[in-house]
């Protein structure tokens, strides 16, 4: 195997991991690991990026999106189009939250 692919596993590896620790049922542990793992700036861009998503779902156009958040439209579009494909991750999450 070589390097690439060595990195490759264990960076997979590693998002399993974190799926796991995020799946946790103390969201007390969760956000505090969140603040210890990112910096500001990367859980500010996170949270926005999820804000989108929802802006989307609620049929907010990408201009007011953009306006809203201070987001490229290219930010924009990937998650509307990650939330289109028939088999969307996105749209998933949003039916599970809605549906409690």
């Amino acid at each position: 195997m070589s390097e690439i692919e060595n990195r490759e596993k264990l960076e997979e590896e590693t998002i399993r991991e974190l799926c796991k620790i995020f799946t946790t049922t103390d969201e007390e542990l969760v956000y505090n690991f969140i603040k210890c793992l990112f910096t500001p700036a990367e859980i500010k861009d996170i949270a926005n990026r999820w804000l989108l998503v929802k802006e989307i779902d609620k049929g907010t156009t990408q201009r007011d999106i953009a306006k809203m958040f201070g987001m490229s439209l290219c930010k924009i579009t990937r998650g509307s189009k990650e939330l289109s494909k028939p088999d969307s991750a996105f749209r998933k999450i949003l039916d599970t939250i809605k549906s409690k």
